[in-house]
């Protein structure tokens, strides 16, 4: 019996990616080493990378040493964002066999029926300006109520902060027919949501004549028994039919996680952020006029070159103004190749800590206040996992996470929940 281990960092895509190399590694008949025997080692080894920030880097680094070292006689794979971008950063730590990044990661399963253990092999392919789209899909998530399909790659937007672009290369969807077999296969396999996720979510369908909302009426039209959660929509891409769709839809969460970035007009534009800070409340507006009790997050950025006094200032204000239910919240990171890295007027260290610490609390506060509008009120819960004694952890289609009661053989069904109060940022709840 040959054993494996796969180590994901970043985003949801990633994580996806990740759980069809599992899938196929499995039907191969390796055997995954399970949490309870942590110890053991494996004799192979997939460290799924991310880029996003110099700390993702730095984290990366470090469980790639950590794998080589708790697993001396495996054969170690490093693969996604960090060696397509970086691999020279990369080649230089001893121990690692293989270096492959994004653009044929899927076809890791097979090259291992080919592997050697000669010197590490380098294969990073850079991408060409239409690329196709790679279905991988799997169905063997960590739990066994919510499951991610990735349904878009690619990013051509170029943020001037952003590495991602060259990470993922050029927007590329998967075709409507597909979405709907995937999202038939994972509702079969007793998944009770399915987070529709990309790297830019609302360009989905700009290479194949479709559109993110004609998927949707499409899905809506097959009543599969499960909701769909859309991940992160950019400002712009929140469109008012996509807004009436989840108003109207019961299968769609009443949830929009839509970045901000920046709430200074002069911040974004030096970004390359297509929006303003009066658009984006336009939006936030729209969605609560036609969903009162919708959870709206947003991510924010700290310390970006040339961000002065009066344009954090902005940003704070305008977060607090707005009805947001949570804020994650970013420090600029300085990253190589990205246009905002020649950009002189950087901040001190100092001020860009200070400054994620004020928006973190208003972020907390915000996330109190969302969840006592939603108090004494009833939602339908998807169980995720158990926290204590006969108490399980469960989230809202809103996207509140919530603490409740709950019998083990009822953890894998919807829940009518009552909200009852908070406690640590957690929601407080009752099965009615």
């Amino acid at each position: 019996m040959f054993y494996f281990k796969i180590i994901t960092l970043g985003c949801k895509v990633n994580q996806c990616e990740s759980a069809f190399l599992e899938q196929e590694l499995q039907k191969s008949g390796w055997e995954k080493v399970k949490k309870v025997e942590k110890g053991r080692p494996a004799d192979l080894v997939i460290i799924n990378t991310c880029i996003v920030t110099q700390k993702a880097s730095h984290q990366c680094r470090q469980e790639i040493r950590r794998a080589i070292r708790e697993n001396p006689n495996a054969y170690v794979i490093v693969t996604g964002c960090y060696p397509q971008v970086y691999p020279e950063e990369i080649i230089s730590i001893k121990g690692i066999n293989l270096i492959i990044g994004n653009k044929g990661k899927e076809k890791i399963p097979e090259l291992i029926n080919r592997l050697s253990y000669s010197d590490t092999k380098l294969l990073v392919e850079t991408f060409s300006k239409i690329e196709p789209f790679i279905c991988m899909r799997s169905d063997r998530f960590f739990n066994r109520s919510r499951a991610f399909l990735k349904i878009q790659d690619g990013c051509e937007s170029f943020c001037s902060y952003c590495i991602v672009p060259y990470a993922r290369g050029p927007y590329r969807s998967m075709k409507i027919k597909d979405v709907l077999y995937s999202i038939e296969q994972l509702s079969e396999k007793g998944y009770k949501e399915i987070v529709l996720t990309g790297i830019h979510l609302g360009k989905y369908g700009i290479d194949t004549g479709e559109s993110l909302e004609d998927l949707l009426k499409e899905i809506g039209k097959q009543g599969y028994p499960v909701r769909i959660r859309l991940s992160s929509i950019e400002p712009n891409e929140v469109s008012d039919l996509l807004i009436e769709l989840v108003a109207e839809q019961e299968f769609l969460c009443k949830h929009f996680h839509i970045p901000l970035q920046s709430g200074d007009n002069k911040i974004l534009s030096r970004m390359n952020r297509k929006y303003t800070r009066e658009q984006f409340s336009e939006i936030v507006r729209k969605i609560k006029e036609k969903i009162p009790l919708a959870g709206i997050g947003t991510d924010v950025m700290v310390g970006f070159p040339g961000e002065d006094e009066h344009a954090f200032k902005n940003t704070l204000s305008l977060v607090k103004g707005l009805p947001l239910s949570y804020i994650h919240v970013f420090p600029y990171s300085d990253r190589p190749k990205t246009a905002a890295s020649h950009f002189k007027d950087k901040l001190s260290p100092e001020i860009i800590k200070k400054r994620a610490k004020l928006l973190r609390e208003v972020g907390k506060k915000k996330r109190e206040e969302f969840i006592e509008l939603c108090n004494k009120k009833i939602f339908e819960v998807v169980v995720e996992s158990k926290h204590q004694n006969r108490f399980f952890k469960g989230i809202t289609d809103n996207y509140i996470k919530v603490i409740f009661p709950c019998s083990d053989e009822k953890k894998e069904q919807y829940l009518r929940v009552q909200i009852e109060g908070v406690k640590k940022g957690l929601a407080l709840g009752r099965p009615v």
